[in-house]
């Protein structure tokens, strides 16, 4: 499938709406072979992780927040990260994680209005995340396989109302699934280009401490510091 990549902005620009949260934002580096379900978009490491941490963290949260995020038993998202010490920074991470399980609970179900996207995106974010699955809805795709999210890090702005969070994302065992036939299109998903960085910036949202919004979204593709 072919697919779209973000485009690159400028930083100040971007982090201006966003409380001065310095980071580097990077556009695309082409696009990837359209048998890997990728999501593209926006954890520093030099290894990545072999095996889950945790037995928990492979299972996918049903309904944190009372937000439906139940997804296929044939699609696992995989969260490799630590728990911050912070609990603004545990907190968005958590809704950093909720946010792309609730991008692939919209492919999942076909609609880029599944209401659990909304709950955790605003601004552009939600914008970003009803784009990737309306893409794959135009295309009669869905995803299955097993994505892993490891190299995690966060980082608060200097007034505490937005963290930015970033991780990499292997996607090697990760693949698109043709909606009418079922058919899996595994093709070449080794190397490189199975490896992206991202960044989200996360929003406290007004009123409730613990709820965390995504509003920005970057990403590096083919991330040499995630192989």
């Amino acid at each position: 499938m072919n697919r779209r990549t973000t485009r690159t902005m400028p930083v100040a620009a971007a982090l201006a709406a966003t409380a001065a949260l310095l980071l580097t934002a990077c556009g695309g580096d082409g696009d990837k072979s359209e048998d890997s379900d990728k999501i593209a978009g926006a954890g520093q490491g030099s290894e990545k992780p072999e095996k889950s941490k945790d037995p928990a963290d492979t299972a996918n949260e049903e309904k944190p927040d009372g937000v439906d995020l139940a997804l296929p038993a044939d699609l696992k998202l995989v969260f490799d990260w630590d728990r911050p010490k912070g609990k603004d920074e545990a907190a968005a991470l958590d809704d950093a994680r909720h946010y792309v399980q609730s991008i692939y609970k919209g492919v999942a179900e076909q609609s880029a209005k599944d209401p659990a996207v909304a709950a955790y995106a605003t601004g552009e974010g939600l914008s970003y995340a009803r784009t990737q699955i309306q893409s794959r809805v135009d295309a009669g795709l869905t995803s299955t396989g097993t994505r892993r999210h490891y190299q995690e890090q966060t980082r608060k702005s200097p007034n505490g109302n937005a963290i930015e969070v970033s991780f990499c994302v292997d996607s090697s065992k990760f693949f698109s699934k043709e909606v009418k036939s079922e058919k899996i299109r595994k093709g070449n998903s080794a190397g490189p280009a199975s490896y992206d960085h991202f960044k989200i910036v996360m929003n406290k949202f007004p009123g409730k401490d613990d709820l965390w919004r995504a509003s920005l979204v970057f990403v590096t593709e083919k991330a040499r510091q995630c192989a």
